[in-house]
């Protein structure tokens, strides 16, 4: 899909992470289900001896911590150039602090959104263009990609019941309406569609158990 105001995503020019650690990081919608999936890994990957590292985007240092409290919890309005720019400075600084040693060490690490949640939040649901967007994020990270990207696809509607069943208030993303989740879940199935050696597409009303295998089984793949 490409009719959600932006360019047709070009193919991917980032080289996958090198080095012995891996890099796994969980996208989709909120309420997708992805603390779960990346908790399961973690206690997977742990049991079996495995260093484990388990982060996320905004918020996986200090720095981030400041960052995520704007984007996610400021009242009134943030320019959409603004929120990604903020994005993209969290990221590069825990890209270089959190990421990049933990894979030098060996490590797995684990991680809650990374670039493709830029693009498809500030890409497709606010409407700016997808290619600047992740532009701006691999500039960011020196070109840094996951060994395995795994979407947790979700109809918007059914994660807002999740959410709601929740019981908690909204940040300022899962606050925004009907049209833009729609726009956010289009924009990850782009992302998917284009990078299908990368990505991991999971129907997220599975069972959590049936997911965390599927999960499993592609980590041991990839590994090798």
């Amino acid at each position: 899909m490409t009719d959600h105001g932006t360019r047709p995503l070009r193919a991917p020019r980032a080289a996958a992470v090198g080095g012995p650690g891996f890099f796994v990081t969980f996208e989709g919608g909120d309420g997708a289900g992805k603390t779960t999936q990346a908790t399961l890994l973690e206690q997977w990957i742990g049991e079996s001896g495995g260093s484990v590292v388990r982060t996320r985007e905004p918020g996986g240092t200090d720095v981030g911590l400041r960052i995520r409290d704007i984007v996610l919890h400021h009242r009134g309005h943030i320019d959409p150039r603004a929120e990604a720019l903020l994005y993209a400075a969290d990221r590069a600084h825990h890209i270089d602090t959190v990421v990049r040693p933990a894979i030098a060490r060996g490590d797995v690490v684990i991680q809650d959104r990374y670039l493709d949640s830029s693009v498809a939040y500030q890409g497709a649901g606010r409407v700016l263009d997808a290619n600047d967007i992740r532009a701006l994020s691999l500039w960011a990270t020196d070109g840094l990609l996951p060994d395995l990207t795994v979407l947790l696809d979700l109809d918007p509607a059914a994660a807002r019941r999740r959410l709601d069943a929740d019981d908690k208030p909204f940040d300022r993303l899962e606050a925004e309406r009907g049209e833009f989740h729609a726009r956010v879940r289009a924009g990850f199935l782009d992302l998917a569609a284009a990078e299908p050696e990368r990505f991991l597409v999971l129907d997220a009303t599975q069972p959590p158990e049936l997911l965390a295998r599927r999960v499993r089984d592609a980590v041991a793949e990839r590994r090798g």
